[in-house]
């Protein structure tokens, strides 16, 4: 498929594995700042972690929020691509919804979802360091910081994390401050004390046939 003369397969894609972790690819998005140029549809999906805004152009996920409140979702995503054509209750994001909510369910069978993001090149090395953080765990941005070879770019980090458009796709509610502190979600930290604790009973509950299967392999 061709989308603004490019090749659909150009753009992005997240890979999830059993653990949580993700392979993240990006290349270009197929719009410009604030959705110019794009045609996006959205639908709200319900799931036990509040409403999910999801959002997609032809060629992929652009946008997922998760709130209480569906009106803000709809306000929130509206000024992000404020120079996008918006169309309400799109079958196409609907669709994406399933797997969106399953991958944050803790879904061990493979997943993947095409992506269609803007994303400077550090922006998207943190990214990756999200994704590469498993399911149940966390990290700080000083940590994630220092992963990527600089130290002294915690607050680059923090900024980079919370610019994030795909809440609950890309796990930047695993980024934590130092000592622990849940700070830094756009959603609020209540959803992301509610996603981690989901996330760790998932990673507790795993503990018993991880070590069966590798007495097994013994």
């Amino acid at each position: 498929m061709k989308i603004n003369g490019a090749d659909a397969a150009n753009f992005g894609v997240i890979r999830y594995r059993a653990d949580g972790t993700a392979e993240l690819t990006l290349a270009e998005a197929s719009y410009a700042e604030h959705g110019r140029g794009a045609r996006i549809g959205y639908a709200i999906a319900e799931s036990e972690f509040g409403h999910l805004l999801i959002a997609a152009t032809a060629v992929g996920l652009c946008w997922v929020g998760v709130e209480e409140s569906a009106a803000r979702l709809t306000r929130e995503f509206r000024d992000d691509f404020r120079n996008a054509e918006l169309l309400a209750d799109d079958d196409r994001a609907r669709r994406y919804a399933p797997r969106v909510i399953a991958s944050a369910r803790g879904a061990t069978a493979p997943i993947e979802l095409a992506l269609d993001l803007r994303a400077t090149p550090f922006q998207l090395a943190v990214w990756r360091e999200l994704c590469a953080i498993p399911r149940g765990a966390t990290r700080s941005y000083g940590e994630i910081a220092r992963r990527m070879g600089n130290a002294s770019a915690a607050r680059a980090v923090g900024r980079a994390n919370g610019s994030n458009p795909l809440a609950i796709v890309i796990p930047c509610h695993r980024a934590i401050g130092a000592g622990g502190a849940l700070t830094g979600y756009r959603w609020g930290v209540e959803y992301k004390r509610r996603l981690l604790a989901h996330e760790r009973a998932i990673a507790q509950a795993d503990l018993p046939l991880a070590a069966a299967r590798a007495a097994g392999a013994g």
